[in-house]
């Protein structure tokens, strides 16, 4: 298998378990437990949907699922951006590594569907 499949492939599931992980460190409190929901769903959403991408039958399906991871990514964006400026977690660098690696993982998944989206056409 090509090697930048298998790296975005192996990222994707590399971020899932660090959302795993800051979510298990989140308190229990009600904004925390929700938060820490929404950003579990987005956050392992995207390596699930990058996976079924890979093994869809047809172009456009591809072009769906990846769509979906793109706009999963986006989302996750958001709660770690909400998580960090409401200092809801005290480990702000960690934070920041997060926000670093989902905005390499969309400018990754955006390139993807952008350049499936003209084979489709």
């Amino acid at each position: 298998m090509d090697k930048k499949i298998e790296n975005l492939k192996e990222r994707s599931f590399r971020f899932a378990i660090e959302i795993i992980n800051l979510v298990r460190r989140l308190s229990k409190s009600v904004v925390e437990r929700e938060i820490g929901r929404q950003i579990l769903r987005s956050g392992c959403s995207i390596g699930a949907n990058i996976e079924e991408a890979f093994a869809a039958y047809t172009k456009k399906e591809f072009s769906h699922l990846m769509n979906i991871a793109k706009r999963e990514a986006k989302e996750t964006r958001y709660w770690l951006r909400l998580i960090k400026e409401t200092n809801i977690f005290s480990q702000n660098e960690k934070i920041e590594n997060l926000l670093e690696e989902i905005d390499e993982l969309s400018k990754i998944l955006y390139t993807v569907v952008k350049k499936v989206q003209r084979r489709v056409k």
